[in-house]
């Protein structure tokens, strides 16, 4: 969707004070969910593939040299076009406004920088008398607005959801899906600062739902509730539309009826630190699913999957949540990669399905035929107009690759997670692509199950390799939690993880599969959304 991109802005239209190792703040958003302010500047205009390429380096790179670089590197001629249309488009978990990034405690390897994360906490909201009842986001909000110190609720379009105006004490924004999930986005900070002021805010949102019988659960997919669209906004009734046209009942529980722990996190400090932790971050995708499943069960029924949540991705167009790096091989060679990302990131660009464009009014129009960006850009998309610049941004932010550059990285593969086990899924990742030593380690355990995501989702950590890969990976995470020192509150909640989990071949997944065989559906999310400790 077309949209202000302020020279030096990310390729999905937000402008952020970035600096060489990621954003340094929460990033500025123009948009709204029910307009988009347009522009037609010939200079805003894409013309060709390398057009792409030179504005998807800005996500990627983040160098002065970046664009350069990138655009050398895709040739003179480009694609002739899109890889072909899919059935299906479109995806629910959102990158909230408070997207961020940075990593934990450690200094970074040049200048002494420390590395920072941002967290991303989505809970579907419970009414604990009743909890079917799919709770308004308007009503959660009134809950929590004295709390944030909020006057309105509007509507935002960089996620799928609602916003308010106020923040939470530790910095968290707050935001809705469409299906009234409640989104906390923090502040970019070192590690243990982040996981400490997402702890005292999610404590003080469960201490005013709390007053309104209503509470907060972290699932990766509801398990009760059918999905429902609570959102009016032009931008969303545009994405259903997409979806219900184009086939696909997955988009619209994705949109209403999933949520996730994303973690945010730098995008490295020089090209080879760029391009390492690029193709880390893809090759711990299948272990860390399969360590933190977290949705085997939805809308009432077992799921047959540990992670459910990625059996909905999975039926979603691959073209908007494949991975951007399908082959860890393409990046082997760490001297001669990194002006590649910007290439890899553009052609996934050109050839995704366009989900929605914007009208010459600023308003949302569903595209309701499979079509891609490559094919709007050679002459053939669904309005006469070319693509520019602003269109190409908001075509991004419909995109949910399991890792999305923004000149950070977005790890958005991890369920959300039940009985406060969040900070564990924040902290493994992190100092796993933090730590020089134990990403060395990480790379080497999950070479062997790269690509692997649907057989980590459907069995889990009973899959030998990926049981091997998890628990060489959860021990390289507590070595280095040790010599960053930091919160030990922290590294006792991984090691309790471990002993639960990850040692005993078993997720989340099992508990709350066990929950569910012995109480049933509604008593899971009343008791999930009452208490946050683990039952056996």
């Amino acid at each position: 969707m077309p949209l202000r991109v302020p020279p030096g802005a990310s390729v999905d239209g937000r402008t952020t004070r970035a600096g060489r190792n990621g954003p340094r703040t929460q990033p500025e958003t123009t948009d709204k969910a029910d307009h988009m302010e347009t522009t037609s500047a010939p200079a805003d205009v894409l013309r060709s593939f390398e057009d792409i390429v030179r504005v998807a380096g800005r996500d990627v790179l983040a160098h002065p040299h970046a664009e350069r670089q990138a655009a050398d590197t895709a040739g003179p001629a480009g694609p002739a076009g899109p890889a072909g249309p899919s059935d299906t488009a479109g995806p629910s978990d959102t990158a909230g406004p408070g997207d961020a990034a940075g990593p934990g405690d450690r200094p970074a390897e040049t200048g002494g920088a420390r590395r920072r994360v941002g967290i991303e906490i989505e809970s579907f909201v419970v009414d604990v008398t009743r909890p079917q009842r799919s709770v308004p986001p308007e009503e959660t909000a009134a809950a929590l607005a004295a709390a944030t110190g909020a006057t309105t609720t509007t509507t935002t379009g960089t996620g799928t959801g609602t916003e308010t105006d106020g923040r939470l004490p530790g910095g968290s924004r707050l935001t809705f899906e469409p299906g009234g999930q409640l989104e906390l986005s923090g502040p970019p900070l070192p590690m243990t600062e982040a996981v400490a002021a997402m702890r005292g805010d999610l404590q003080i949102v469960r201490e005013e739902l709390a007053r309104v019988g209503l509470g907060v659960a972290g699932l990766g997919v509801d398990p009760l509730r059918p999905p429902r669209r609570h959102s009016t906004a032009a931008r969303y009734v545009a994405m259903d539309r997409h979806f219900r046209t184009c086939g696909g009942e997955a988009g619209l529980t994705m949109m209403c009826s999933t949520a996730s722990v994303q973690v945010n996190l730098d995008g490295g400090s020089d090209d080879e630190d760029i391009v390492a932790r690029f193709r880390l971050a893809h090759a711990l995708e299948p272990v860390l699913i399969a360590m933190f499943a977290a949705s085997p069960v939805g809308a009432g029924q077992r799921l047959g999957w540990q992670s459910g949540r990625q059996a909905v991705w999975a039926g979603i167009d691959t073209s908007r949540t494949g991975p951007v790096l399908p082959d860890l091989a393409d990046l082997a060679d760490l001297a001669a990669g990194p002006e590649q990302l910007a290439v890899f990131w553009a052609r996934y660009l050109h050839d995704a399905t366009l989900m929605m464009v914007g009208q010459d009014d600023g308003r949302y129009r569903a595209v309701e035929r499979p079509t891609t960006f490559g094919a709007w850009l050679a002459g053939a998309g669904p309005v006469r107009r070319p693509p520019t610049v602003q269109d190409l941004g908001w075509h991004a932010t419909t995109l949910f690759p399991p890792v999305r550059p923004r000149g950070w990285l977005e790890l958005r593969y991890l369920d959300a997670q039940p009985s406060g086990l969040w900070p564990v899924a924040v902290a493994v990742p992190t100092v796993l692509l933090d730590d020089p030593d134990a990403a060395r380690g990480a790379l080497a355990a999950c070479l062997p199950v790269a690509g692997r995501g649907e057989a980590a989702a459907r069995r889990g950590l009973r899959d030998p390799e990926l049981f091997r890969a998890a628990s060489r990976c959860i021990d390289l995470a507590l070595t280095a939690l040790g010599r960053a020192g930091g919160d030990p509150e922290l590294r006792a909640a991984v090691e309790a993880f471990a002993d639960r989990y990850t040692r005993r071949r078993r997720s989340p997944a099992d508990d709350l599969s066990a929950r569910f065989a012995a109480r049933g559906p509604t008593e899971l999310l009343r008791e999930e959304a009452a208490r946050c400790v683990p039952v056996p």
